[in-house]
């Protein structure tokens, strides 16, 4: 009995490894065709490779990864990777600048949130959205909801979700300024436990 089951054991350990060796190029390729085009929509018009070779800034001890878009050589923008912790968990989003630090558009990478609810954060703050982000610059003014003084409409009935998704955009524009060595102003005000796609608690 003990040598059948080390056998099976054995054969079930190599099964694994050659289906993870052979999964492995598959994973990884989707996953980065997956950054490209969320990169492409947040950021459009480039014609480099922004996620070939990305840059990683690190802002109150945190690190964000920092995809530089050019075209012609010309800078034109950057998506940042930035977490907050939401209702439920990390909440990644992957937020798009343009060369004046204006928000271009966001992709939210992963979320923990209540399906329904905090989930709507994916749309939200979309152009034409109710919290509508597009267009404004987090060095101006901190992006905050409307309860806490700020100008944004907060999801109905996900105050939390909205605060960690506001704060993880103002982190990812402090990133974006220390970059490009731009001040951050009043974006920093906004960045109170955010953490990077990179660092999450």
């Amino acid at each position: 009995m003990a040598i059948v089951l080390t056998a099976v054991a054995v054969v079930a350990g190599l099964l694994l490894g050659y289906v993870n060796q052979v999964t492995a190029e598959p994973i990884a390729q989707a996953n980065a065709k997956a950054l490209s085009d969320a990169i492409a929509l947040v950021v459009p018009g480039f014609d480099n490779e922004p996620a070939a070779n990305p840059d990683t800034v690190e802002v109150d001890g945190v690190n964000y990864v920092v995809y530089k878009a050019t075209k012609g050589g010309q800078f034109i923008g950057a998506a940042v990777e930035s977490s907050a912790n939401g209702f439920g968990g990390a909440l990644n989003v992957l937020v798009g600048f343009d060369a004046e630090g204006n928000i271009i558009d966001y992709s939210l990478l992963s979320h923990a949130e209540t399906p329904g609810l905090g989930s709507k954060a994916a749309d939200w703050f979309k152009k034409g959205s109710k919290g509508d982000i597009t267009g404004r610059n987090p060095g101006k003014a901190s992006l905050s909801v409307s309860k806490d003084g700020g100008e944004i409409d907060a999801i109905t009935a996900s105050t939390i979700t909205s605060r960690a998704f506001l704060k993880a955009v103002n982190a990812a524009y402090a990133a974006y300024a220390k970059q490009n060595g731009i001040d951050a102003g009043d974006a920093l005000n906004g960045t109170t436990g955010a953490t990077s796609h990179v660092e999450q608690n």
